[in-house]
């Protein structure tokens, strides 16, 4: 593989790893909200969560650059207040895979707190256990493998995100291109066939590595509960 090459795979991991890292607390607390809470607007914060997979990626693209932009009222104010500029950096491609991926996590989360026996959060809250320290030790232990299971398809999103990255931070080498992105540029010159080839055997090498692992992580945490 080329120095370009490495870089763009070094680039995605990047940008896929603070992705998952960056959204997987918020994810936690909406799935928590949607699995738990009782509240007014509880369908309309499930329908904005899951916006993302419906609209085209280059959509939700467009509305990151018109808000997340240097002219937009949300990245103007970043850059004014604390110096952050997203739009053209990978920073924004982070973001952008962030968005795409969230309502994978936010569904795989929520299933599994759905599947936690409530009875166990309510006999924890009868002995005098607040609702966070509930959650932190009862909730949240039972449902890791549903957590671990939104991380790693979040990531996996992340990996292979094209339409909504491209649209915002567009495709500089070095900079913000992904994989994805470099796999399209080698198609789109002569005798780049040999470049998309080899970029593509290592996306799908490394989305199996990640699925693979969490699959054992999972196994794992299922037998030390049976084990306790």
């Amino acid at each position: 593989m080329t120095p370009e090459e490495w870089t763009a795979v070094r680039l995605s991991l990047l940008v896929a790893v603070t992705a998952t890292a960056a959204s997987l607390p918020f994810g936690i607390a909406i799935a928590w909200l949607l699995a738990r809470g009782r509240f007014w607007g509880k369908s309309l914060l499930d329908t904005i969560v899951h916006l993302p997979l419906i609209v085209p990626p280059v959509v939700t693209g467009y509305l990151l650059l018109i808000s997340f932009g240097r002219r937009g009222p949300i990245g103007m104010f970043l850059e004014q207040t604390f110096g952050i500029v997203l739009s053209f950096r990978w920073t924004g491609a982070a973001l952008a895979c962030a968005v795409m991926g969230f309502p994978l996590m936010v569904r795989a989360i929520r299933l599994s707190i759905e599947a936690v026996d409530t009875k166990l959060e309510s006999a924890a809250g009868t002995l005098g256990a607040n609702p966070l320290w509930v959650f932190a030790t009862i909730t949240l232990p039972l449902c890791l493998p549903g957590v671990i299971a939104g991380a790693i398809l979040c990531f996996a999103k992340s990996m292979g995100e094209f339409g909504a990255t491209i649209t915002f931070v567009s495709n500089i080498p070095g900079e913000t291109q992904t994989l994805p992105s470099a796999i399209y540029t080698f198609t789109q010159v002569p005798g780049g066939d040999a470049g998309a080839l080899r970029l593509t055997l290592v996306s799908i090498a490394i989305s199996m590595a990640a699925l693979l692992g969490s699959e054992f992580l999972a196994r794992r945490i299922g037998a030390r509960r049976v084990a306790t």
